[in-house]
Order: C-alpha cells, then structure tokens, then sequence
C-alpha cells in the first residue's frame, strides 16, 4: 500500500489522478490499442493505394512519353513523304525521255522544259521557291558574291546567278551565287575594288 506524499502533488495517487491517467486505465487500454490498431491498418492500407495509384500514373506518364518519342522520331523519318510524292512524276518524266532512242534535240528541249514545270509546281507546292536575282540589289542574306564586276549598271546590284538559290518558306536553304556591279576605276568618288 502506498502512502500519501502531500509534498509531491498535494492529491492522492489514485489511477485517475495525476500518477495514472484515464489513457492508461486498465479498462480504456485494450480499446484504445484496438482503435489505434485499425487506424494504423487504415492508414497503412491508403499508403498502399497511393503507392500503387503513383506507380500506375509513374508508368502510364513513362509510356506516353515514350510515344512521343516514337511520334517525334516517325514525323522527322517520314516529314517529306509528301514532297517525295510529288517528286515521283518528275522521275518517271525523266525516265520517259531516257527511254526515247530515236528523240531530236527539239523533243527532248521540249521534255526537259515541261519535266522543270512539274518540279517548279511540286516546289512552290511545298513552300520552296527558287532565287534568281538578276538585276536586283545584293543581299547578303540571300545571295553570296562570288566576284565584282566593273558595269554601268548601279553598284551591289546582281549582274550573273552562277547557281540560283532556294528559299524554304522564310528559310534560305542554299544562296544564290552571284556576280555583283562595281563602280567603274575611272569613275569620280569611287576606288577599284
């Protein structure tokens, strides 16, 4: 048996005092340990949910990407399957006149000329044009000078397209190569170049 302490609490240690709490109580115990153990249960089974939702949506977002990945790859193997399309006449044109035996020069001039009209259609059907710039301004952005020629005509301006150009769009794929007017040696205010 116990005895009082006053100098401890001041109240006697009894199991709903201070030195025993209404948790620890013999007859709250087993309910209490039986409520935290379905809480726990609950508690362990939702983890279990989240872990098996998050490793579904971790592959399904694993798959998709990988889709895109094969999207993206399949667009850059195939992007000009149509442009290719287009180009097939052209070679069966060509073909055709390579096949002639017995063509004069005048048949075949025609053949060439009207095989060009097809590929100029399949080009500006796609976007791409040709650069001929003979006679305008210079621009660097879309010709490159090969030599400078002394002329009458205005300076920088385009005298000869040794190779024409292409413009994909607004892109250029390939400049023109060109010939471009300089200012006569004799001329006031100017220096040969």
């Amino acid at each position: 048996m116990s005895q009082h302490d006053p100098s401890r609490t001041g109240q006697p240690d009894t199991p709903e005092g201070p030195a025993g709490s209404a948790a620890g109580t013999p007859a709250d115990g087993p309910a209490d340990a039986a409520g935290l153990a379905e809480a726990l249960q609950k508690a362990e089974a939702q983890a279990q949910e989240h872990q098996e939702n998050w490793l579904r949506a971790r592959a399904e977002a694993d798959n998709i990407r990988k889709r895109a990945q094969a999207d993206v790859a399949s667009a850059h193997k195939y992007a000009i399957d149509n442009f290719a399309g287009e180009l097939l006449p052209v070679y069966d044109a060509l073909d055709a006149a390579l096949a002639t035996g017995n063509a004069t020069a005048e048949s075949l001039r025609d053949g060439v000329e009207l095989t060009r009209k097809q590929l100029k259609g399949a080009f500006e059907k796609f976007g791409l044009t040709v650069l001929d710039p003979v006679g305008e301004k210079f621009d660097p952005h879309h010709h490159q000078a090969m030599t400078a020629i002394e002329s009458d005509a205005p300076p920088q301006s385009v005298l000869q397209v040794f190779q024409k150009g292409f413009k994909l769009h607004d892109r250029v794929i390939r400049p023109a190569l060109v010939a471009v007017a300089k200012a006569r040696a004799g001329e006031a205010g100017t220096a040969p170049a």
